[in-house]
């Protein structure tokens, strides 16, 4: 007794046909994990920081520690 051939006709087709609605899913269920897991917490950290943020203090304190080259400190 032999064993039936495989049936290879339209073997892609069905195999999409199952697997492709799986891809799609597991990747718009993981780009939406990222995005709240990830983007959305680094934008309220960000607005969070430049919420009280002052440059003009920050760059004065910079400059007073040395820290540019061609700016003197306040003062000299």
């Amino acid at each position: 007794m032999s064993l039936p051939k495989p049936v290879m006709r339209g073997l892609l087709a069905r195999r999409l046909r199952f697997h492709l609605p799986i891809a799609f899913g597991l990747s718009l269920f993981v780009a939406l994990g990222f995005k709240y897991t990830v983007t959305e917490p680094r934008k309220q950290a960000y607005a969070d920081f430049y919420k009280n943020y002052d440059a003009v203090k920050e760059f004065n304190a910079m400059r007073e520690a040395g820290v540019f080259e061609s700016v003197q400190p306040a003062g000299k």
